[in-house]
């Protein structure tokens, strides 16, 4: 198993991509330590996991607040005596629209959930990993704003793309200690966040070079990747999971 006692946090686990990394990491022996906003649905996914003989807890809070971080880290630590692996997956769209008529809430909501919360979850989760003496910090970044610019999604674009920059930063800044940091680039993905309109849908999977999206389940592979010694080489890394959207130009 790929992840054999490791501990993982794991943020915005209570559907999307981090439910599907979730349940995978404890397929891979990780102890997951999960994250998000509601609990009911947290709870749920840690009975799916302990009823496939996985372990793991689960804590409810908001990312922005940096204090859930150190809570999350101080969970990983007072359970399973540590961290190896953060994914910090959690993530918003926010209100379409563009620039010039978006409002400074919408931006620094937007900002807080996508960029904000990776800088607190970096701070709480590397001196833990330091103290293991390596580590995986991955984020989950996106293809908009890196490979592609979509209207209406100025501030999404701009957060996402954000946790590329703190991705290679910290890649350089803790590379010696034995922690690797990534960001995943995800392409269109079957998530709530797309939606249920079937020709908006539809154009999302024109812009593929697979012509189709992504489910959940296939973008958790990718994190596993990068969680474990497998990509032991891979850091400091725009990780493009994105169907060939980055190469296709034709609906």
């Amino acid at each position: 198993m790929r992840l054999q006692d490791k501990t993982a946090i794991i943020t915005g686990a209570s559907s999307g991509i981090g439910r599907a990394a979730a349940l995978l990491f404890a397929r891979e022996g990780a102890r997951v330590v999960l994250g998000a906003r509601r609990q009911a649905l947290l709870d749920e996914v840690v009975s799916e996991i302990e009823g496939d003989g996985g372990t793991a807890v689960a804590l409810a809070g908001d990312v922005r607040d940096e204090a859930y971080a150190a809570e999350l880290v101080a969970l990983a630590q007072g359970t399973f005596g540590g961290l190896d692996v953060g994914f910090n997956n959690a993530g918003t769209l926010g209100a379409l629209g563009p620039v010039p008529a978006m409002t400074a809430q919408t931006w620094q909501e937007v900002v807080a959930t996508n960029l904000t919360s990776a800088f607190y979850a970096a701070k709480h989760q590397i001196p833990v990993l330091q103290d293991r003496g390596a580590g995986s910090i991955i984020f989950t970044s996106t293809f908009v704003g890196h490979t592609i610019g979509l209207p209406g999604m100025g501030a999404y674009a701009a957060s996402k793309a954000g946790l590329i920059g703190l991705a290679q930063v910290l890649a350089v800044e803790h590379g010696p200690q034995g922690i690797r940091a990534n960001a995943l680039l995800p392409g269109g993905t079957r998530t709530a966040m797309a939606g249920e309109d079937v020709e908006q849908l539809k154009a999302i999977e024109g812009l593929h070079a697979l012509k189709r999206m992504a489910a959940p389940e296939e973008i958790a592979e990718a994190a596993l990747f990068l969680a474990s010694d497998r990509s032991s080489f891979v850091t400091g890394t725009a990780f493009l999971v994105d169907g060939g959207n980055s190469v296709s130009k034709a609906l």
